[in-house]
């Protein structure tokens, strides 16, 4: 491998797992960048119990630490979480990459973030699909009602397909609060997602403050999925640690 380009360590979002970065990752194959998904605890094909934000990003750090070499670590939605508190417990994070993501401080949560306190979310359509399960302590998407919120762009055999694949949530991975800020200790950038119904361009706009570059795509929640040769060249670009 070499050494002017990083590989790419790419974590997904809630309900999800590592299938739903396939597409970009070919892209980037063809880029000539190397990259790997993770399957977070109990989601995809993890054999492990699903966990918390902690178990999730121990994971993460786990994984990376395997790699052995510095990475660009990217993060989708709750993935934003996760990858902020993966870098407080690895040295190998050269940049964090937040896409439409969750940029947390330390005992900060996802549903409890000091910034977005008090503002109010544009109409949004994700909330309203999200039913939970109480005997489990999680969370389901309803199907139909998930599209609209995470895959607007996508043709409808692809959406179809990636709500088909989605897991169940775990409540205590929105709820656990952040041990610090992996954005504070790492170069970071935030993409925002102009059509986003999943986060609020507004509660966009307040999380990539904290990030030291942002940079826009006219995309959904999903631009790995709806905007792969975009959200591909950005990615490229950082694993050749490119402006």
């Amino acid at each position: 491998m070499s050494d002017s380009v990083l590989p790419v360590v790419l974590v997904h979002g809630a309900w999800h797992g590592a299938w739903c970065w396939s597409a970009l990752q070919a892209e980037l194959d063809q880029l000539g960048v190397p990259s790997y998904a993770i399957d977070l605890p109990g989601h995809g094909l993890s054999p492990l119990p699903p966990g918390d934000l902690h178990g999730d990003a121990a994971c993460v750090a786990e994984a990376i630490d395997r790699l052995g070499t510095d990475v660009v670590l990217v993060g989708h939605s709750y993935g934003g979480a996760v990858i902020g508190e993966a870098a407080l417990h690895t040295n190998h994070v050269r940049h964090l990459v937040y896409i439409s993501a969750f940029v947390l401080d330390e005992g900060e949560s996802v549903v409890k973030i000091g910034v977005l306190n008090g503002v109010p979310e544009e109409p949004l359509t994700l909330l309203g699909a999200a039913r939970s399960r109480s005997d489990h302590g999680t969370l389901v998407l309803d199907p139909q009602a998930a599209i609209p919120a995470i895959y607007g762009d996508a043709a409808p055999a692809v959406a179809q397909a990636a709500v088909a694949r989605l897991n169940e949530q775990p409540i205590a991975t929105f709820v656990q609060p952040a041990t610090g800020a992996g954005w504070k200790k790492v170069p970071s950038t935030f993409v925002r997602c102009l059509r986003d119904r999943a986060i609020a361009i507004n509660h966009q706009d307040l999380l990539a403050a904290r990030c030291g570059h942002v940079l826009t795509l006219d995309a959904d929640h999903s631009p790995l999925i709806t905007k792969v040769p975009q959200t591909a060249a950005i990615l490229a670009r950082l694993a050749r640690q490119q402006p």
